[in-house]
């Protein structure tokens, strides 16, 4: 992997609509805040079903198909660093608005959806520990502090975003620490981290257990959304994203390892609160109450940075013509997308009315694995188009790789599935239409 610049090169972006204040380690915490969500806190119950003790196997596996997406996302953004995304890349390799729009369509429909649900999540069980209020009002007023944060300016929320990603990893830091503790006083069984369930073949259960674990990683890409907001995009974007995500994949591994010393595959496999439970095993004197709380800050900090990407794949899809101009409006002092920013805060809100979004959020996670594959082709379609700044540049064989990995998963998932994927597609197709009718009576 290369970076790609002629010797007079400027460094991308040097303008833009949007303030560039988002430095190298705020990225970095940007991305590691994202990837490392509430979903790890629940994660190796699940996975405990598939491989046994074995769980670091199918978090390191995961971790290589997402740098697969990852280089190519690394390239597409140092190389048209603007906001949009995976939309602005698709329209810049296929030419076809219809898929630029489809594709952007696919990513705020993961956006706000997430957003809804884990602001349910932090109005539930999580919130009702410390006060007891009605979720669906509390979820709303929650949307709504996060839409004033997010509107405030990019800083302030990636500054936010700081101080919770560092919460949110302690919370796994305490797991490693505390079984290390119980492994020092002779306890605990080690031999478990090799031991796979009676019967079970081990290619097969890693690769089960990967297809779990890969949506442990998905969050990477909203960073894409705020490339025209990042300084020195160039050389900053590469390290942040793979820096995150590595690090990401090794606290994953050793959490994993852990939980397996700590309780055996059926007591995880029993447990709502897998992690909660290995603290408790390890003998080591944390309150309860700490792992709520920290978990709340883990949900949160998943809204406020889902937000973030959402208005500004907003924006930058409205800025391109793929939604109302409306939407491309932003705030003169603070330079956000305010319109962006209410628009999908709306949205988000009416979703959480529905309450239940566990069949939707796994179709979402089945759009974003189109996004990939449609970012993935877009980096071999654009190897032919040069742009006069320094840029990385990614391996030609791991793109390729990185659809495969994408057709891979998809495979996996039910028929269920499939028909909300293609129902919601249907309704980005007629949302579609006006905007394009629109564009043609005004060109």
């Amino acid at each position: 992997m290369t970076s790609e610049a002629p010797a007079n090169a400027v460094e991308a972006g040097s303008t833009g609509k949007l303030a560039r204040r988002i430095t190298g380690p705020l990225l970095f915490l940007f991305i590691l805040g994202d990837v490392l969500g509430a979903g790890i806190y629940a994660l190796m119950g699940v996975l405990a079903k598939d491989v046994g003790g074995v769980l670091w196997a199918p978090l390191v596996a995961a971790l290589l198909l997402a740098l697969l997406t990852a280089g190519s996302y690394a390239e597409l953004v140092t190389k048209y660093p603007r906001a949009g995304g995976a939309a602005v890349f698709a329209e810049r390799a296929f030419g076809k608005p219809w898929v630029s729009f489809l594709v952007g369509f696919c990513m705020l429909a993961a956006g706000v959806t997430s957003a809804a649900g884990l602001s349910l999540a932090f109005a539930g069980d999580y919130l009702s520990t410390f006060v007891d209020v009605p979720p669906v009002p509390a979820a709303i007023v929650f949307l709504a502090l996060v839409a004033c944060l997010n509107a405030r300016g990019i800083s302030e929320s990636l500054k936010s975003n700081v101080v919770m990603t560092v919460i949110e990893l302690s919370g796994l830091l305490i797991v490693i620490v505390v079984v290390a503790i119980m492994v020092g006083g002779g306890r605990g069984d080690v031999s478990r981290i090799g031991q796979f369930p009676e019967g079970a073949t081990p290619a097969l259960a890693i690769l089960g257990g990967a297809i779990v674990a890969y949506y442990s990683f998905v969050g990477f890409e909203t960073s894409a959304n705020v490339a025209e907001e990042i300084r020195n995009p160039s050389k900053v974007y590469p390290r942040a994203l793979f820096g995150a995500l590595i690090t990401a994949g090794v606290v994953y591994a050793l959490v994993g390892i852990a939980s397996a010393i700590a309780l055996s595959p059926d007591e995880l496999a029993e447990s709502s609160g897998p992690l909660l439970a290995v603290v408790g095993a390890s003998g080591v004197a944390v309150p309860d109450w700490l792992f709520s709380a920290i978990a709340l800050v883990a949900v949160a900090n998943g809204a406020l940075l889902t937000m973030i990407m959402s208005s500004r794949l907003t924006y930058g899809m409205a800025d391109n013509g793929l939604l109302p101009a409306v939407l491309s409006r932003i705030l003169p002092q603070r330079r956000t997308p305010w319109v962006a920013i209410v628009a999908t805060t709306v949205v988000a809100m009416l979703l959480t009315l529905i309450g239940d979004l566990s069949t939707l959020a796994e179709t979402v996670v089945l759009l974003l694995l189109f996004v990939f594959i449609s970012t993935n082709v877009a980096v071999l379609v654009l190897r032919r188009d040069h742009v006069d700044h320094p840029h990385f540049r990614v391996w030609t064989v791991v793109p390729v790789l990185g659809v495969a990995s994408c057709i891979l998963l998809l495979t996996q998932q039910s028929a269920k599935v499939w028909l909300f994927a293609a129902i919601l597609l249907a309704v980005g197709a007629v949302l579609y239409l006006p905007v394009r009718a629109d564009a043609r009576r005004t060109s």
